[in-house]
């Protein structure tokens, strides 16, 4: 007699762990002062420093998570800080 096949175990699901919505500052380098709040209504993100109160606002689209917002707003400081850097 043939034996019973073996049910093959699935393959255990991946936990995704969550991103970070605080950030540190560009500006005033405080660590953990930056919040991102995204605004899905007007598709708008924006990061604010609770401690220099410094902000960036950008566009957002529907896949948009805060570290997108954060990781913007270095870019742009980077341009402002680098012009001559136009990415050529």
């Amino acid at each position: 007699m043939g034996k019973r096949k073996a049910k093959a175990k699935p393959p255990p699901k991946k936990r995704m762990d969550k991103l970070d919505t605080v950030f540190s500052c560009p500006f005033c380098n405080h660590g953990s002062s930056v919040e991102c709040r995204i605004d899905m209504k007007n598709l708008i993100g924006e990061a604010i420093c609770g401690i220099c109160q410094e902000s960036f606002s950008t566009t957002i689209t529907a896949l948009s998570e805060p570290i997108d917002i954060y990781s913007e707003w270095i870019d742009e400081c980077e341009l402002v800080n680098h012009p001559d850097d136009d990415g050529a």
